[in-house]
C-alpha cells in the first residue's frame, strides 16, 4: 500500500472531486441519474396448445412455452410482482400452418382465446399482442411469398389489418406490428377506428433489425424461415438514419408506442429515437441477449444478477421508456 502521507512538495490540490458524491452507496443512490424500475418492465411470454404443459426452450434457459392453463397461473404471479404488460406469442402446431397464414386471424385461434382468458382472469394486466405472419406460415416468412420468393408487402398488410382486428375483438389492449412491412401501421389504425377499436393502442416495432440475435427466439416459436433471410423487410443493421425515417412515418401513420430491436448492440438508435419523439420508446431485449448473459453465468464467467441489472439499466439510460425483456420476472424479484 502507498503510504497516507504525500511524497510530492506540490499535493494535489483539485477543484472538483467527483469522487466525493461516490463515497457511500447511499449518497449514490441520491445523485443517481438513471433508475430501473418494474414499471418499466413488459414481460414476452410464449403460448402452445394443450393441458399442463410447461417447456423450458433450450436455447433459452428460465423460459418456457406454457399451455394457457399454466399460462394464468404464472401471469397472475406476474402481476402480484408488479409487472403491468406481458407480450404474448403464440407456438403453432404445423398443422394448422398454411402459406398465407390464416390460422392468425381465426377468431377461434390459440392467440384469441389466450387473449380472452387472461383478461378475464387478471383484468388489470396489458396484453400485448405480436402482428406477424412468421409463426403462421409454412415457409417462416413474415409476409406473403410469390412464386420468385418475393415477400409481397400490400397484399401481407391486408392480411395483417385482419389479425389486428382479430385480435382487438378478443380483447388485445396493444397490437405489436413487428413485420416491417411499409404501411401497415397507418392501414392497422385506419381499420382499428373504423371498427370502433378506438382505445387499442399501437406499439409499433419501428426499427426491427435484421439481426442474428434472434436465434433463440425462432427456435421457442420453431418459426426460423425455410428458404433465404428477412434483409429485404427488416432494417440493415449498419443503418442509423434509416431507423428515424421508419420511426417518424409510424407516428405519423398513427403509433402509439415506437420500438427499437434489439436493444443492446444499438443503444446509440434508441437514443437517437428518443431525441427525436415525444411518444413513448421502447427496446426489446431480445432472445440472443438473454441467452448470452445466460450461458455465461452457468459458466461462472460473470455475475448473472449485476449484469443483468447493468444491461437494462444501459437500455433506459440511452432513452428507453418500456423494456420487453425475458428477465422481467427476475427483475421485478431483484427490485423488491
Amino acid at each position: 500500500m502507498l503510504p497516507v502521507s504525500s511524497t510530492t512538495d506540490k499535493p494535489l490540490n483539485p477543484l472538483q472531486r467527483p469522487r466525493r458524491l461516490r463515497r457511500t452507496a447511499t449518497l449514490r443512490r441520491m445523485v443517481r441519474e438513471t433508475t430501473l424500475n418494474v414499471d418499466d418492465l413488459i414481460y414476452p411470454m410464449f403460448v402452445t396448445e394443450g393441458k399442463a404443459q410447461k417447456v423450458e426452450i433450450a436455447s433459452m434457459r428460465g423460459c418456457y412455452r406454457y399451455s394457457l392453463d399454466l399460462l394464468l397461473q404464472e401471469i397472475a404471479q406476474v402481476s402480484q410482482l408488479g409487472i403491468n404488460a406481458i407480450a404474448l406469442f403464440p407456438v403453432i402446431p404445423e398443422n394448422k400452418k398454411d402459406d398465407t397464414g390464416t390460422e392468425s386471424y381465426n377468431p377461434q385461434g390459440l392467440v384469441q382465446q389466450t387473449v380472452k382468458a387472461i383478461k378475464q382472469a387478471v383484468p388489470e394486466i396489458v396484453v400485448i399482442t405480436d402482428v406477424a405472419l412468421d409463426p403462421f406460415t409454412t415457409h417462416g416468412h413474415d409476409g406473403l411469398v410469390d412464386k420468385k420468393g418475393t415477400i409481397l408487402n400490400d397484399q401481407t398488410v391486408e392480411i395483417l389489418v385482419k389479425m389486428a382486428l382479430s385480435q382487438a375483438a378478443a380483447g388485445a389492449d396493444f397490437v405489436a406490428p413487428s413485420d416491417m412491412m411499409d404501411g401497415r401501421v397507418g392501414a392497422i389504425r385506419k381499420a382499428l377506428d373504423a371498427e370502433g377499436y378506438i382505445n387499442v393502442g399501437i406499439l409499433a416495432y419501428s426499427a426491427k433489425y435484421a439481426s442474428a440475435y434472434y436465434g433463440p427466439f425462432r427456435d421457442a416459436l420453431d418459426s426460423a424461415p425455410k428458404f433465404g433471410d428477412k434483409q429485404t423487410y427488416q432494417m440493415d443493421a449498419a443503418n442509423a438514419r434509416e431507423a428515424l425515417k421508419e420511426v417518424e412515418l409510424d407516428i405519423v401513420e398513427g403509433a402509439d408506442i415506437v420500438m427499437v430491436k434489439p436493444a443492446l448492440a444499438y443503444l446509440d438508435i434508441i437514443c437517437q429515437v428518443k431525441a427525436a419523439t415525444n411518444l413513448p420508446v421502447a427496446a426489446y431485449n431480445v432472445s440472443g441477449e438473454y441467452a448470452m448473459i445466460k450461458a455465461a453465468a452457468e459458466m461462472g464467467w460473470i455475475d448473472e444478477k449485476q449484469v443483468i441489472l447493468e444491461s437494462l439499466t444501459s437500455m433506459k439510460r440511452a432513452g428507453a421508456d418500456l423494456i420487453l425483456t425475458y428477465f422481467a420476472k427476475e427483475v421485478a424479484l431483484m427490485l423488491l
